[in-house]
């Protein structure tokens, strides 16, 4: 293996990666563990350390120039892991979860597909869009919220998992939208 190669997989913004991978077992354990709203706290200390890490792999990648291709893909799949994992957990506890969790891996694979036709036709979306940011931060509200108080009312279960609902369906919209427009100046170029 080349030198260049083994320092690319081992970077520190791709250890965070990892990390954030290693945890989805260990958030998993501790939330089906979890018998009294304390075990949840822990849950959602889980969850915040990984969210901290996907937002300090970033930063130090662009900061100290770590950028790696295996980076570009390692990251999404931890960030989209780990949504997924947290969504299907607390889908078990929340029925109205499992829309959201259906329309993420909808989302996702959508985009996942344009993403890859579009790569293959020589077009490359910089990263996240301003919906993809606010989707991705009003659900770490939502997951934290239902998680540090899971003796919330119904109503106000159901009225946070709606709101999330709403905004998912918001930011895919914006990125269909987004994607039909680079098609067809694609289209318009060719």
């Amino acid at each position: 293996m080349k030198k260049e190669t083994v320092r690319e997989y081992f970077s520190i913004p791709n250890l965070l990666s990892y990390f954030r991978l290693a945890l989805i077992p260990v958030y998993l354990l501790v939330y089906f563990g979890a018998g009294e709203p304390r075990g949840y706290v822990w849950a959602a200390l889980i969850i915040a350390v990984s969210g901290l890490t996907d937002m300090f792999d970033g930063k130090l990648a662009r900061h100290f120039n770590m950028r790696t291709e295996w980076g570009k893909l390692i990251d999404p799949v931890a960030d989209k892991l780990t949504m997924v994992s947290v969504a299907l957990s607390l889908a078990f506890d929340f029925p109205l979860m499992r829309l959201v969790l259906a329309l993420y891996i909808v989302k996702e694979g959508f985009m996942g597909v344009m993403g890859l036709v579009m790569l293959r036709r020589g077009f490359r979306l910089e990263g996240a869009m301003w919906y993809g940011k606010v989707c991705t931060a009003v659900t770490y509200l939502v997951i934290f919220l239902l998680l540090l108080f899971p003796e919330l009312p119904k109503a106000w279960q159901t009225a946070l998992i709606c709101v999330q609902i709403a905004v998912t369906l918001m930011s895919f919209a914006l990125y269909a939208a987004y994607y039909r427009k680079v098609w067809k100046r694609m289209k318009e170029k060719a």
